[in-house]
């Protein structure tokens, strides 16, 4: 699919759009699951259990409204609800914008991937909410997304994306969770069931792309992961046995795979063959 500039516009407008909206979901997600709070339970203040408006539910907007508080009893808001928001915002424009812009598949396979790869964005912000807040990767997140990762990428095949394609992704989940799991045995301590779980599914998204996003997805996690852990450790934040939570570090590297990867790997495998 190689859209015109003005309709690769439109969509990033309206994906961001969407990603407000979304945004403002993942925030109820990442408080009410860990807690076992019922998603469909209407919104209170967790300082008074005063209802929430729906003119108060506004992403963002409401937020600045309000001046961070609460409207019945003026407790403070944590500006991290906007920041989502407008992190998921931002996100989802950039992926419909980067998908449309570079797909070379039919328009109804180029749709579905974009709708997958929004997907994994949704769940990537959770997640990482959830698992900087818990040091969990709620099984009824991780595990479903196997499922919609697989159908989706299913219904783009039938919609004329590569079936190699979907075969590799497959096999990379396979592979990736496998590394994992290797890990969790050899070191219990270090890594997480949860990690190892995410592993495939992070495994599904990067092979869909190519073996070059699997690769320096994976690299990158680590590489993140270990920065991030030296980083606490020199300001004295940390010591070597304390637990970081790892399923950010993977998202995020899975991220730089899926946005640069392919072309990281043929930047290396050139420079290589020099």
């Amino acid at each position: 699919m190689s859209a015109a500039p003005a309709l690769i516009a439109a969509y990033t407008v309206l994906a961001g759009a969407f990603g407000l909206v979304i945004g403002s979901f993942l925030n109820v997600v990442a408080y009410r699951v860990p807690a076992g709070i019922p998603l469909t339970r209407d919104s209170r203040c967790p300082a008074c259990d005063g209802p929430v408006r729906a003119w108060q539910n506004v992403p963002i907007a409401s937020w600045l409204a309000l001046r961070g508080r609460c409207a019945g009893c003026r407790a403070p808001i944590s500006a991290r609800y906007p920041l989502v928001e407008l992190v998921t915002a931002l996100a989802f424009a950039a992926i419909a914008a980067a998908s449309l812009a570079s797909s070379a598949l039919p328009v109804g396979a180029t749709l579905i991937e974009l709708v997958a790869y929004l997907y994994f964005a949704a769940v990537s912000v959770v997640l990482t909410l959830i698992d900087q807040d818990t040091r969990r990767l709620p099984n009824t997140i991780v595990l479903p997304s196997y499922l919609v990762a697989l159908v989706l990428f299913a219904a783009a095949v039938s919609a004329g994306a590569d079936p190699a394609a979907l075969v590799r992704a497959v096999v990379a989940g396979l592979l990736l969770y496998l590394f994992y799991l290797v890990l969790r045995l050899a070191r219990p301590d270090g890594m997480g069931g949860g990690d190892v779980k995410l592993a495939g599914v992070v495994g599904i998204y990067l092979g869909w792309l190519g073996w070059g996003a699997v690769a320096v997805g994976a690299f990158a996690a680590f590489v993140l992961g270990g920065v991030f852990g030296l980083a606490l450790m020199t300001l004295r934040r940390a010591g070597r046995r304390t637990a970081i939570p790892f399923g950010p570090w993977m998202l995020a590297g899975a991220w730089i795979g899926i946005f640069a990867g392919e072309a990281l790997a043929r930047g290396y495998t050139g420079l290589l063959s020099i």
